[in-house]
């Protein structure tokens, strides 16, 4: 049974639902009694910290840094100009959430859309306030639900109201992981924190999109997995069924399948984690029978301690 950790189940909520209302209000407020005091510090460690931006080219004035020269001014024009630089003080931070069918899966008390909710209600609490901004790309498979980057805590609710509400894509419909991180890649973004949000399940189509988002943000995936994405229980015959395209399949469950199966999934997770770090990225992974606060928790502290080495991109 999954740890009691307040985490709500947004499985039947609707946009208008006053007990969604309500589920998220109580998603925020295990969130802020958890972690707060707890974690501290510019943006709570989950980015590096502020840097700046180029900004408009202006006339080069005597004691200019020669370093911020802007050359393609200065030719078009005959007058040497610099690139004055805007200090980035307020962090745009963007999700993408995989919300294809095999996140309504669940095989305790919530399911992996619970989680993947939860994950997105951390990330904004920990990045909040100083104006800073959340935006976010939800795909299903068949359908891209793109919400604009805004400040404010009603942008941050309805931003959470739609990754709990987004439907499912039809029956047969697989997610398409690489459609929203080209969504998230193009138009060019202010660089921010991308938040990348699945259970990364299926063919890692999409790690050529994720190495371009890495090149230009700093990168964090949320891994949200069941106990049944990675261990087949010892049962004996049963049904297996795929939440994407609706097969069946009857297996029996022996000890050289459960021990293949395991095999398996621990190897595609690898994949997924050399994806990441390879884009200059780390993973927070969740599951559906672990305290998700306290994961979170321990992995922030991690991060931090590995950048007050020294330790990261």
């Amino acid at each position: 049974m999954p740890v009691d950790s307040g985490l709500p189940s947004f499985h039947d909520g609707t946009l208008n639902d006053p007990q969604l209302t309500a589920a998220l209000k109580t998603l925020e407020l295990t969130v802020r009694r958890k972690l707060d005091g707890v974690l501290q510090g510019e943006h709570l460690g989950l980015i590096p910290g502020p840097g700046s931006e180029p900004g408009e080219a202006r006339p080069y004035q005597p004691g200019d840094d020669v370093r911020r020269m802007e050359w393609s001014v200065t030719a078009r024009t005959g007058t040497p100009h610099v690139r004055q630089m805007i200090a980035d003080r307020e962090l745009e931070t963007w999700f993408v959430v995989d919300a294809s069918a095999s996140l309504d899966f669940g095989s305790g008390g919530r399911t992996k859309r619970d989680l993947a909710v939860a994950a997105c209600a951390a990330v904004v609490h920990l990045t909040a306030g100083g104006g800073n901004r959340h935006g976010a790309v939800i795909v299903t498979g068949d359908n891209i639900v793109r919400i604009p980057a805004r400040s404010g805590a009603a942008h941050d609710r309805a931003l959470l109201k739609a990754v709990a509400t987004t439907q499912r894509s039809a029956p047969g419909v697989r997610g398409d992981l690489d459609a929203g991180l080209e969504a998230l890649r193009r138009p060019l973004r202010r660089r921010g924190l991308a938040v990348v949000v699945s259970d990364f399940l299926g063919p890692l189509d999409w790690t050529r999109s994720l190495r371009a988002i890495g090149a230009h943000h700093e990168l964090l995936g949320v891994e949200v997995l069941d106990p049944r994405d990675v261990d087949i229980p010892e049962v004996g015959a049963l049904t297996l069924r795929d939440a994407e395209s609706g097969e069946l399949l009857d297996v029996d469950a022996t000890p050289a399948l459960r021990a293949d199966f395991a095999a398996a999934a621990a190897a595609h997770r690898e994949q997924v984690y050399k994806a990441f770090r390879g884009s200059g990225g780390s993973v927070l992974p969740l599951r559906t029978d672990r305290d998700w606060i306290a994961d979170t928790v321990r992995f922030v502290g991690r991060r931090r301690r590995g950048l007050s080495a020294g330790v990261g991109r």
